[in-house]
């Protein structure tokens, strides 16, 4: 995915631009976008009391907003669960992180206190049981009543950088939404773009310097080896063998 700067700060041609706007017309598609304005009852589960959270509470900080289906499910607690393991991570990046589905505060409340994945969870679980807020950012299971499985960055701008939506039978990687808010903070903080598989310490590319040189030859400035190298190749291949081993 392309991991670029706030478009406002970058020197762009015309045709980004047109792009730009192309993208916040269409439906359903939010990257680009001003976060929607919210106000929901919460549970904070690092104090283990009620609250309320809204929008104006995450303006001008990166933030995490996490759309999922229900409280006493299956794949739901273990990707709360793997969220609240990176939160040290995700808090040394300066990132706020909020759950959402569309059960109530107090269903909340009981799922963290029963769900023995959960013990010493610190993240806070905003409650949506109209389903307004779920509907605002394009995730509800309509006759369901339901949230998909939404997650969405946003810079301290308020803009939404990134969006992954999928449905409930699969659970998101932490450890690759990790990747992608380190490289769309070093993009939104150096004005460079980050190519694909993009890790600290990698090549980036400085088309907000000196962008002519670099049209179609992206392969001077960085290599295959550089989007992909042989660690990244042997983990595929084991994660395929596996794969073909439980699919049998």
């Amino acid at each position: 995915m392309a991991c670029e700067k706030d478009t406002k700060e970058l020197n762009k041609t015309t045709k980004e631009e047109k792009m730009e706007e192309v993208v916040k017309t269409q439906e359903g598609v939010l990257v680009l976008k001003n976060m929607p304005e919210f106000k929901m009852e919460a549970y904070d589960a690092a104090t283990g009391h009620y609250t309320e959270v809204s929008s104006e509470d995450y303006k001008g900080k990166w933030t995490v907003i996490c759309f999922y289906p229900a409280d006493f499910t299956f794949v739901c607690p273990t990707e709360i669960a793997a969220m609240n393991a990176a939160l040290p991570i995700l808090k040394e990046l300066g990132v706020e992180v909020l759950a959402v589905s569309t059960d109530t505060k107090f269903s909340h409340k009981r799922f963290v206190e029963t769900e023995p994945l959960l013990k010493d969870l610190k993240l806070t679980i905003a409650a949506d049981p109209t389903g307004e807020v779920t509907r605002k950012f394009g995730v509800m299971i309509e006759g369901a009543g339901l949230a998909l499985r939404g997650r969405f960055l946003i810079n301290p701008d308020g803009q939404i950088v990134a969006e992954e939506v999928q449905s409930p039978p699969v659970g998101r990687s932490v450890k690759e939404f990790v990747r992608q808010i380190m490289a769309h903070q070093y993009a939104y903080k150096t004005g460079e773009v980050c190519p694909a598989n993009w890790k600290p310490g990698k090549k980036t590319l400085p088309v907000n310097t000196d962008i002519e040189p670099m049209t179609g030859n992206v392969g001077k400035y960085v290599t295959l080896e550089d989007l992909i190298d042989e660690n990244d190749v042997k983990e595929m291949k084991e994660m395929l063998e596996k794969f073909k081993e439980i699919s049998k």
